[in-house]
């Protein structure tokens, strides 16, 4: 998406004439203008200028941003810039000096004619002197606010008008009658007719013509101040990014200006500072503060060969790093392209606000002419008709409508942001919360995704110690993801492994070695490998079935055909996550917990981890199938780590990836979560639904605003209650109605996203009943009869496309999935098929099984 800067804008009919004016431009497929940021983001193949000369076309200006700044800026250093508050100073010099003409004006027009305040004799009496000085004080705060004239009229002219229409032909028309009415009294004047001189006098408006376009300008600038602080979070996040960086160059330290800084290069960070891009610890140890990036308070430690991030601040030590990412590219850089990118895109439920502003100012002056004709028919003057016309032209507020969802939409994503909770675009903010079925995928989500020791049951005659020294020996030359669990439990014990020799993995689940310094025979394995031939004890066969029951995998080790023990492994579960399903479930959300382990494994991590429903048996390729089949009961949200659901989460009507760290641009994903922690999506969650019922709340009041104040300003309660505007109040309604909406946007920013106390269900939960579970496990029975290969002697795609075919003739397999890379062959089946049969297939292609499993 290509942004753009765009300038003269007003209200949400200038976002709309100029969104279709660039659709109509060949090659652009979207266009999304921000009345907020006065930003336009464009998809497609259209040539920048060409969209460029559509936006000058239809009465506006723009330009490319980022096309002036220098190769490798960051993003930070750009969107400051642009973010930068120049409107909020212009209009409170333009309210300074309009507020002084309009003071003296207020005195002569109302202090003396209403209250006889004093003037100078020469004024005495003098009702054409008056009115020439009424005259010439309204026309100075009209050059001051000549803006509203200059747009106004060229939107009209161009077919589009806006708000500042509006304000033009009410001030306009204010003038033009008062000075008609100022040369009609000279006329009575020199005619002697003195009554008729007091009546124009009465019939002056020059007062309501600078009045309506000064408390516009107030309205304007109080407007302009609260937009500038929905963007307090994103700009808190460019002014985190250094300006310079400290760099080692032929042994010296250099310090450069950030946009100087190539990959590879050497820099330095001290106690204090912050770390101006990305990269890899060389030297040194440290605590980083990565709470501006993740949210996370704790100070992460970092020593070589650890990643850190721009903007992240060095606590302690001092460190010697190698730059990977810099400029754009860096962690920091994607965030805010991330949330500016968000908040130029729109929300779908601000459409219906656009389709009314796009006809609400051709209406508003429809109704203002034809207020003025009915009255001058009913038999009121030409004043009377006139400032009821005016009263509805500046009391209704176009840009309360434009503003309602992006104000709440920039600080949601703000707000977001600062809790390490990134949503994409408007939409993903919008509809995160009105998911019904949150589904989790098991490993890295509710678990830790690494497997732990979790229990060290000896046999007799052993000790834990000495079980562990066993099974650490054994295990230390294994590649096995549970073999690293007993390797670090060992380590973090201060052990060291005792050297073994003759090594062997046998089929079935076991290893085999022979310890060298006493020639021990060494073995280790499943339940099963080990009892069929070292049968164990009745009560360790019972303690090793009650560990399965528990969703942990017992390995039983022995040493010279005597049993030593068992060691329990199980991938535990994240400290937060019953927390944090606990909170899913209160808000009225269905839980399904996603996994391939088999189904007893599966329902004991899912009675730990409290969801209400577990699909067990599911390959990372089938998670896709059992998301379309959630889907039909309700709207569907998956969450996973982002690297194998990438098909998972795109099928879902809203993809979370977990635990995305400092790798952010996760394409597959609507929401990206900084932290690993499972309590951030019912976080996530939250802040949604906080954000859409602000913007239901800025909506209400933008209509209700309108429906209201127009029939008043119009005059329609006049002959029952004789109940009338007068244009001033009209214009100090208007310019406070957009106030009022940015000031409730703003209100988010007190909103605690990770306290669950004001949690309500949802109006329209998901029904998933059990009969409905049980048909998604039929459906993906299929998938769960698996079988995975290790083989041995595939070198190219060439290889894997070989192992397929020769897989895939047999009539019990239904999808091989091979990769060379990896030397396996995953093999989905539709029925019972024999080892020999598939290792038969495989080795007549010339290719070595190692191990089916």
């Amino acid at each position: 998406m290509k942004q753009y800067s765009v300038t003269g804008m007003s209200c949400a009919a200038c976002s709309n004439r100029i969104e279709k004016a660039v659709s109509r431009v060949p090659g652009v497929t979207a266009c999304s203008v921000s009345l907020l940021t006065h930003s336009m983001g464009v998809e497609g193949t259209a040539d920048p200028q060409a969209i460029i000369s559509a936006v000058e076309t239809a009465g506006y200006g723009a330009s490319e941003q980022g096309s002036s700044s220098a190769k490798g800026s960051s993003i930070a250093a750009d969107g400051e810039e642009l973010l930068k508050d120049r409107e909020t100073p212009i209009l409170k010099q333009r309210l300074i000096y309009s507020a002084g003409f309009l003071i003296i004006l207020m005195y002569f027009s109302m202090g003396h004619m209403m209250w006889n305040w004093p003037v100078p004799a020469f004024f005495s009496d003098n009702h054409v002197a008056m009115g020439l000085l009424q005259l010439l004080l309204t026309m100075a705060v009209m050059v001051i606010n000549q803006k509203f004239f200059i747009n106004g009229f060229k939107s009209l002219f161009h077919g589009s008008p806006n708000m500042d229409t509006l304000v033009a032909l009410g001030s306009g028309a204010s003038f033009v009658y008062s000075t008609y009415a100022l040369f009609a009294m000279t006329g009575a004047q020199m005619q002697g007719d003195m009554e008729s001189v007091m009546t124009y006098m009465h019939e002056f408006y020059f007062e309501s013509a600078a009045m309506i376009l000064t408390l516009i300008t107030v309205g304007k600038m109080l407007e302009a101040r609260s937009k500038g602080r929905t963007t307090n979070a994103l700009k808190g996040l460019m002014k985190l990014a250094p300006k310079t960086a400290t760099l080692v160059r032929d042994g010296a330290e250099v310090t450069v200006s950030i946009d100087q800084v190539q990959t590879g290069d050497t820099f330095v960070v001290r106690p204090g500072e912050n770390i101006p891009v990305d990269g890899i610890v060389l030297e040194g140890a440290s605590a980083v503060n990565e709470s501006a990036l993740t949210g996370e308070s704790i100070p992460a430690d970092k020593t070589a060969g650890d990643k850190v991030s721009a903007a992240t601040s060095n606590q302690s030590g001092f460190l010697r790093c190698r730059a990977t990412r810099v400029g754009e590219d860096t962690t920091l850089s994607q965030i805010i392209q991330m949330v500016s990118d968000a908040a130029a895109t729109k929300a779908p439920i601000a459409k219906a606000a656009d389709r009314v502003s796009g006809v609400f100012v051709p209406a508003v002056i429809a109704i203002s002419i034809i207020t003025t004709l009915v009255w001058l028919a009913a038999g009121q003057t030409l004043g009377f008709a006139l400032a009821r016309g005016i009263s509805v032209l500046v009391i209704s507020c176009p840009c309360a409508l434009g503003l309602a969802t992006p104000v709440a939409i920039m600080v949601g994503n703000g707000m977001g942001a600062k809790n390490g909770i990134l949503f994409k675009t408007a939409v993903s903010l919008e509809e995160t919360g009105k998911m019904q079925i949150v589904a989790l995928d098991k490993t890295g989500t509710i678990t830790e995704g690494q497997p732990k020791v979790t229990d060290l049951i000896p046999a007799e005659d052993y000790s834990e110690a000495s079980l562990l020294s066993l099974a650490y020996a054994l295990e230390a030359k294994s590649e096995h993801p549970l073999a690293k669990a007993i390797l670090k439990r060992a380590e973090e014990e201060g052990m060291r492994p005792d050297p073994v020799e003759d090594f062997k993995a046998l089929p079935g689940n076991g290893l085999s070695a022979l310890r060298t310094k006493d020639h021990s025979a060494l073995t280790g394995g499943s339940l099963a490998f080990i009892n069929s031939h070292t049968p164990l004890s009745p009560s360790l066969t019972s303690r090793a079935k009650q560990l399965a029951e528990e969703g942990k995998t017992p390995l039983v080790f022995t040493e010279n055909g005597r049993i030593a023990g068992i060691i329990a492994v199980a991938d535990t579960i994240k400290a937060d996550s019953p927390q944090a399903i606990r909170e899913l479930k209160n808000m009225g959300i269905h839980v399904v917990m996603l996994t391939g382990d088999n189904e007893r494994t599966a329902r004991a991590i899912g009675r730990q981890a409290g969801v209400d429903e577990v699909i067990a048996g599911v390959l990372p390729e089938g998670k896709e199938s059992v998301i379309r089949a959630l889907k039909e009961k309700g709207k569907t949200c998956m969450v996973g780590d982002g690297i194998n659901d990438a098909p998972a989460l795109t099928r879902a009507d809203m993809g979370i990836a977990i635990g995305a760290g400092t790798d952010v641009a996760i394409d597959a994903a609507d929401v990206v979560l900084m932290k690993s922690r499972l309590l951030d999506v019912p976080a996530a969650i939250r802040l949604s639904r906080a954000t859409l019922q602000n913007i239901h709340e800025n909506l209400f009041w933008a209509f209700f605003y309108n429906v209201i104040g127009i029939p008043l300003a119009a005059g329609v309660w006049y002959p029952l209650f004789h109940l009338k505007l007068n244009p001033m109040f009209g214009a100090a309604a208007m310019s406070l109605s957009s106030f009022c909406v940015v000031s409730n946007a703003l209100r988010l920013n007190l909103f605690q996203v990770k306290s669950a106390k004001k949690d309500k269900k949802s109006k329209h939960p998901a029904t998933v009943s059990a009969a409905a579970v049980h048909t998604i496990n039929e459906e993906k029975e299929i998938t769960a009869m698996t079988k995975t290969m290790k083989i041995e002697g595939m070198m190219c795609g060439h290889c894997e496309a070989a192992v397929k075919k020769a897989l895939e003739a047999l009539p019990q397999v239904t999808e091989a999935v091979v990769s060379h890379e990896k030397g396996t062959a995953v093999i989905a089946l539709n029925g019972e098929i024999a080892d020999e049969m598939l290792k038969k297939a495989v080795e007549d292609k010339d290719y070595k099984v190692l191990d089916i499993q």
